[in-house]
């Protein structure tokens, strides 16, 4: 239950924030998001400068959701897309009613502090365990069905986007969206951790111990080896290990108090063939 908890604040929070940034800094600079934020604020941005009539944020952002909403259903997790949808309906909801704000009108601190604001309040989706939507769920989907990084497609679709809008609107706003998106970007990188790995070498003299240790809290295997350490020619015992980056924190306490004399070396891991067991989405 506090887990649960945890989570609907997490959301309700980065809901709040998004929509507080999209009324204050997104508008101000008439910046565009990436995902379908981004071709939602588009949509309005063309129906009020050539149509001529205003077109709610709200609903047109909830319908192009429908389809990613259902996918993630069916296919990533429920509770994950539940958890998500808090975040996508206060969006929805708040975009509309929370009045635009100038807080300044320096477009590139509007494109910096817009994108740091904006990948904090993904970040606050991904620690609960959810998404802003739109086109994460997709890259979800393809990244943990396909074991490929479906992020540089994304990356795509939102350069496409920014070309149309610099097409329709001109090159100034769309070139200040690609700030926004590359610092938006950044933060979560820098903070995500889930679909990193890194690779362990720990010389131990408990390697049975750690390794059933780290199999019981990670569900990661290990490989154990006879070495010899060279300063004092001594045999000892090490353990070859991939994990998550998310759970080395964890592992390295476990580690240290087992045998607090281990030596570990913690390398990051680009690239991996193979099995590797990567923890469902709930």
């Amino acid at each position: 239950m506090k887990k649960d908890i945890r989570r609907i604040v997490l959301c309700i929070l980065a809901g709040v924030i998004m929509s507080l940034n999209l009324r204050t800094f997104v508008h101000t600079g008439g910046l565009l998001p990436g995902g379908l934020a981004g071709v939602a604020l588009l949509l309005q941005q063309i129906c009020q400068d050539i149509f001529h009539f205003t077109l709610p944020y709200g609903p047109v952002y909830i319908l192009m959701n429908l389809f990613p909403i259902v996918l993630s259903y069916r296919r990533i997790g429920k509770k994950f897309t539940i958890y998500s949808c808090i975040t996508i309906g206060l969006v929805a909801v708040l975009t509309d009613l929370i009045p635009a704000h100038i807080i300044t009108q320096d477009i590139l601190l509007i494109s910096v502090f817009g994108g740091i604001i904006n990948g904090f309040a993904i970040m606050l989706c991904l620690l609960a365990g959810a998404t802003s939507g739109g086109t994460d769920f997709i890259s979800i989907f393809i990244s943990e069905k396909y074991k490929v990084d479906a992020w540089n497609y994304i990356l795509i679709f939102n350069a496409i986007v920014l070309i149309c809008d610099g097409f329709l609107f001109g090159w100034d706003k769309a070139l200040y969206s690609i700030i926004f998106q590359f610092v938006s970007t950044q933060i979560v990188n820098a903070r995500y951790k889930r679909y990193k790995k890194n690779t362990l070498f720990i010389v131990t003299d408990h390697p049975q111990e750690i390794a059933k240790v780290i199999n019981a809290r990670t569900r990661h295997g290990a490989t154990e080896m006879d070495v010899i350490g060279t300063y004092k020619d001594t045999p000892r015992r090490m353990l070859y290990s991939v994990i998550n980056a998310e759970e080395l924190r964890e592992v390295l306490r476990i580690i240290e108090e087992i045998d607090p004399q281990a030596f570990v070396n913690v390398l990051r891991t680009d690239r991996l063939l193979g099995q590797f067991y990567m923890r469902p989405n709930d």
